[in-house]
């Protein structure tokens, strides 16, 4: 059986797509983050949750400031990106719960009262929601180099509050000199899938 998605789209999102390390200098627009958020933000949360919140770093002394809490090996990727979101989680989601899941409003405060039960649904749902940015940023023709090593606490406290909690850094633009690696190997299908 084969896929329904054109095999080229297939290669965009999937298997041509590398993580970037370098970049061009080639802005990216707001118009184009705009249009890969009005795509991906159809990708499913539960209850319809979407605790996702994306920080976009522009100007060059937040850039400084950003650059400042990545791993060394991280700093100059950031610092020449033509752009870079902060991706977080927000803990105080279930407050617009009662606008996004219409069909059962109480559940903001059924399931969700507890801070701690909050933190694990919105950290969950957030990670679910930096895949689909990335594969967003992959269909506007962009390249994504998602980021962990970071000094959490340093960004939370310079870009976010107690509220947020960061999840990546993601350096975006037009994959530039030599910007990826060489594909690393993937586990077969058999040694994910297991039929019960």
């Amino acid at each position: 059986m084969s896929l329904v998605l054109d095999p080229a789209a297939q290669d965009l999102l999937f298997r041509e797509a590398h993580t970037a390390n370098t970049f061009t200098d080639e802005p990216v627009t707001d118009e184009q983050v705009q249009a890969i958020y009005d795509l991906v933000k159809f990708g499913p949360t539960a209850f319809n949750q979407t605790p996702l919140r994306i920080t976009l770093v522009r100007s060059p002394e937040a850039r400084e400031r950003l650059v400042q809490h990545m791993a060394e090996g991280n700093q100059a990727k950031t610092a020449t990106a033509p752009l870079v979101a902060i991706l977080s989680a927000d803990n105080e989601f279930h407050e617009e719960l009662p606008t996004l899941f219409p069909a059962f409003p109480q559940a903001k405060d059924l399931f969700f009262a507890e801070r701690a039960a909050r933190e694990n649904a919105a950290g969950m749902n957030a990670a679910l929601q930096a895949a689909y940015f990335i594969i967003g940023i992959r269909a506007a023709g962009l390249a994504a180099g998602p980021m962990t090593g970071l000094d959490f606490e340093g960004v939370r406290k310079e870009f976010l509050d107690d509220d947020h909690t960061p999840l990546m850094v993601i350096n975006i633009g037009r994959p530039g000199p030599d910007a990826s690696y060489p594909r690393s190997p993937r586990l077969a299908y058999d040694q994910v899938v297991t039929t019960v």
